[in-house]
C-alpha cells in the first residue's frame, strides 16, 4: 500500500472520529460539516448511527447577544477561558481544543451542579465570534477573570455577573429550586480566566 493511500485512510479515520465525537455532544449538522472534510451524506448516515435519529433543521443561532446576558455569559467564559488554555498551551487545533473544552466545560458543571447552558454548537459559534473580533474577553476589575464581551463596548472598569449579580438572577426557579441563587454564588468560584 502506497503512503498516500495509507495516509488518507487513516486522515479519514480522524475525520469520522472527531465527526462522531460531535455528534455524540449533540452538535448540529453546520458543525460537522464546517470541522470536517466528510461528505453531507456521510455526515447524516453517521450522526443517524451515533443518536437514532435525523440532525435538527433549520438555522444556527446567530446573535452575539445571547452570550452577553448573565447565565450564558458566565458559562460561555467559563469554557472560552478553557478552549483558548487548550489551544494556546497544548497545541491543540481548534476542533481538538473545541471537543475538549467542551468536555471540560461539562465536567465543571457537574461538578458544581450547574445547568448545562452552552450547547456545543453554541460553543462552536462563539469561537468563530471570537476568531472573527466580534467577540473578546475583559478581565472583571474585582475577580480578575476574563468574561466574553463585545469588542467594540467601552470596558473600562468592567465588572462581571459573578461579582454584580443583577437583581433579578434566579428568581424565576427560585420557588422550584430553592438553592439556585446559592449555586449561582458558588459558581464565583470558578473564576473564569483564559490564562490559568
Amino acid at each position: 500500500m502506497s503512503a498516500a493511500a495509507k495516509k488518507s485512510i487513516v486522515g479519514e479515520g480522524r475525520q469520522i472520529a472527531i465527526a462522531s465525537e460531535l455528534a455524540r455532544m449533540g452538535a448540529r449538522l453546520q458543525v460537522l460539516e464546517s470541522e470536517t472534510t466528510l461528505s453531507r451524506e456521510r455526515l447524516l448516515r453517521l450522526y443517524k448511527e451515533i443518536n437514532g435519529e435525523s440532525p435538527p433543521k433549520g438555522m444556527l443561532p446567530f446573535s452575539t447577544d445571547w452570550f452577553l446576558t448573565w447565565q450564558p455569559n458566565t458559562h460561555a467564559s467559563l469554557f472560552l477561558g478553557g478552549y483558548r488554555h487548550l489551544k494556546d498551551h497544548c497545541k491543540l487545533e481548534r476542533v481538538e481544543a473545541l471537543v475538549s473544552a467542551y468536555r471540560l466545560y461539562l465536567e465543571q458543571c457537574t461538578a458544581f451542579r450547574l445547568e448545562v447552558k452552552l450547547s456545543v454548537t453554541r460553543a462552536w459559534i462563539l469561537v468563530r465570534y471570537v476568531e472573527s473580533g466580534m467577540l473578546g474577553t475583559t478581565p472583571c476589575t474585582e475577580c480578575g477573570g476574563h468574561f466574553v464581551t463585545h469588542r467594540d463596548d467601552l470596558n473600562e472598569g468592567y465588572v462581571c455577573g459573578l461579582c454584580n449579580v443583577p437583581s433579578r438572577a434566579g428568581k424565576t426557579r427560585a420557588k422550584a429550586e430553592p438553592d439556585t441563587v446559592s449555586n449561582a454564588a458558588s459558581s464565583a468560584d470558578l473564576r473564569v480566566d483564559s490564562n490559568v
